[in-house]
């Protein structure tokens, strides 16, 4: 049972872990900082920015399984998930659900 769990253990340990190291030091440093000053603004904008481009190059150039996702599909997805930034008070993380969930049902839909 301890082999079946090995791969999860390593995922945990070389993954998750390390990254919480850094979001509990964003927490520390980030506490007191007011959410509209320009540095905040600025780190807010880099990432959405980043996560913009990531999801570009995933739809443009998908990876295997995603590759099987008719691109119409994909680009509909991608509009689902900006008109729901720009209509749920610009929440990237609504954006990315919307978007996600268009993605799913489209799939679902065209595999038949």
């Amino acid at each position: 049972m301890t082999a079946d769990l090995a791969p999860y253990l390593v995922l945990i340990a070389a993954g998750f872990l390390p990254n919480e190291v850094w979001r509990m030091l964003g927490i520390v440093v980030a506490h007191g900082l007011d959410e509209r000053s320009e540095i905040v603004l600025w780190v807010r904008a880099v990432a959405t920015g980043l996560l913009a481009g990531v999801v570009a190059k995933i739809v443009l150039f998908p990876p295997a399984g995603l590759a099987e996702v008719h691109f119409a599909v994909r680009l509909i997805a991608i509009a689902v998930g900006f008109a729901t930034f720009l209509t749920v008070r610009r929440s990237v993380f609504a954006a990315v659900l919307a978007g996600e969930a268009a993605l799913m049902l489209g799939a679902l839909w065209f595999a038949g």
